[in-house]
């Protein structure tokens, strides 16, 4: 597995797929709150999202990292255009550039995911590493690490009770 910051022209399409299924499954079992983010992935949407992560990605190239399987790292694109076109990811990290952090006066790790078929090989292990490395890098008023995650998700809130996160406050919403 090969594990490297995010490249806008080689691993666009990829990350798609990996935010697509990340959306996916936030819902979980609750039926509105899955309706709700598949409703969002809309091309507008898939527009403004990839375009974020470029402006974030040329304030920090390291704010966004893949893993790609050996299979894949090394696979050319004759036709970026096309659907379905592009390296597949196993998984990606992404952390917030330090100018964003002040969100939550800590560097936020925005989204890590990996693919279900890659879940249990250590990749999201390696993923996790290279974003903590990623914050450790950044000034932030408060020297940790936040991310927002469901609290009926108990595989992910495993995974990051294993890699030292705590419980830090209480995130709440409501529709605009």
């Amino acid at each position: 597995m090969e594990v490297r910051p995010y490249d806008p022209d080689r691993d666009r399409e990829g990350l798609w797929r990996c935010k697509r299924s990340f959306e996916l499954e936030l819902g979980g079992a609750d039926e509105e709150k899955r309706r709700a983010y598949e409703g969002k992935l809309t091309d507008e949407y898939r527009e403004r999202y990839l375009s974020w992560v470029d402006r974030c990605v040329e304030d920090d190239p390291r704010c966004v990292t893949v893993a790609v399987p050996d299979d894949d790292a090394t696979a050319g694109d004759e036709d970026p255009g096309r659907e379905g076109s592009g390296v597949d990811l196993a998984g990606y990290s992404f952390v917030l550039p330090e100018r964003l952090g002040m969100v939550w006066d800590a560097a936020v790790l925005n989204e890590i995911f990996v693919a279900a078929e890659y879940r249990g090989t250590g990749v999201g292990d390696d993923l996790m590493e290279r974003a903590l490395s990623v914050a450790r890098d950044q000034d932030p008023p408060l020297e940790r690490t936040v991310l927002d995650v469901d609290r009926e998700n108990d595989r992910a809130r495993a995974f990051y009770d294993r890699h030292g996160f705590d419980h830090w406050g209480e995130m709440v919403a409501r529709d605009l």
